[in-house]
């Protein structure tokens, strides 16, 4: 293909008016296969990554070993680390839309045959569950949690987990897996699987971005909800009397329409992130589109990222008296609050 090399302003729609999204991702090594393939962005033995169109036309690059989605212009953000524009010229300089000699030149990892890749029926994820046991229990126990509140939020132990027919876990003493359940959509169960004995790459999940973990448990109306970033730190506080909610990944939030409706049921609404740099920014990021949320953190000085590890770290007592304290923090603070305004409408009523 021949192109003009004159500079232009870089856009996605400029490039795609050239070259194909299909075009793109082989030349930087996606296979443009039907099933799953290991990832080329990390260490990955088994295969967890599919390709597929989605519904609304963009080809999406799904690695269900960590959560993410890419389309072709962020796959290869995340191939070479780099900013948006950044993969933008790479591309566009790759192909010879552009060229700028103080680009390197990539060479082709995979040569495009022609394919194309068609829309796709979301994925399956199947799981043989199994009855949990001692050891089970003394793992969530850990963090306070029960086995009626597992059940309650419909946590199971998993025996066999599939992907798309091909078995991806199998229970050993090693490494233990539970499934969250969401649901049966389009005649596919929704699951989000929790390798809890893994440092990273713990969840695997077909849910949607917008499903709510620990809706089906919320009650119609309420003084106080808790959002937090997990459903094991749902459950511990639930053990505590408190009721929450958390989106289906630490990377995501309520849509604005769950949002507005969450606020049309709870008087008082708080935002209950993890207490680290990066959690500490992600709830100020959230804070700045919801002003009217309550920001909770855990101590500082603690060194507990979240709810549940305090439990696991200091126990049942430590952690009742961390939430009877900070209970009675906002209970007076919402009490003042309240005073004041009914002062300023009586005010206002009585024209001072």
């Amino acid at each position: 293909m021949e192109y003009s090399l004159e500079p232009i302003e870089l856009s996605k729609e400029i490039i795609l008016s050239k070259i194909s999204e299909e075009e793109i991702l082989s030349f930087y090594g996606v296979p443009l296969q039907k099933g799953l393939f290991c990832s080329k962005l990390r260490s990955d033995k088994r295969p967890t990554v599919s390709v597929f169109r989605n519904k609304k036309g963009r080809i999406v690059v799904h690695d269900f070993g960590d959560g993410s989605y890419y389309d072709c212009f962020g796959y290869v953000q995340a191939l070479f680390q780099v900013s948006y524009y950044s993969a933008l010229r790479i591309i566009a300089n790759d192909f010879g839309i552009i060229s700028k000699q103080k680009l390197t030149k990539h060479k082709a990892k995979l040569e495009y045959n022609g394919e194309k890749v068609i829309e796709k029926p979301d994925a399956e994820i199947n799981v043989e569950i199994r009855d949990f046991d001692e050891k089970d229990l003394a793992w969530w126990g850990k963090y306070g949690i029960t086995a009626e509140t597992l059940n309650k939020f419909k946590v199971f132990a998993c025996n066999t987990v599939w992907l798309n027919e091909n078995i991806t876990y199998m229970n050993n003493d090693k490494q233990k897996a539970y499934g969250y359940f969401g649901g049966i959509k389009n005649r596919i169960e929704l699951w989000r699987i929790y390798n809890a004995d893994r440092k990273v790459k713990k969840f695997m999940s077909n849910w949607k971005k917008d499903l709510i973990q620990g809706a089906h448990m919320l009650p119609k109306t309420g003084n106080v909800l808790v959002i937090t970033k997990s459903l094991k730190d749902v459950m511990t506080l639930y053990e505590y009397g408190i009721t929450a909610i958390a989106p289906c990944s630490e990377n995501e939030f309520l849509t604005d329409v769950q949002y507005e409706k969450i606020k049309k049921r709870f008087k008082h609404i708080g935002l209950l992130w993890d207490n680290d740099l990066p959690g500490i920014s992600a709830a100020n990021k959230i804070r700045k589109n919801h002003p009217d949320l309550e920001m909770m953190f855990l101590p500082i000085h603690g060194g507990d990222k979240d709810i549940s590890d305090f439990r696991k770290n200091h126990g049942h007592k430590k952690t009742q008296e961390l939430i009877d304290k900070t209970k009675a923090y906002y209970e007076e603070k919402w009490r003042k609050e309240d005073e004041e305004r009914e002062a300023e409408e009586l005010n206002e009523l009585l024209g001072c």
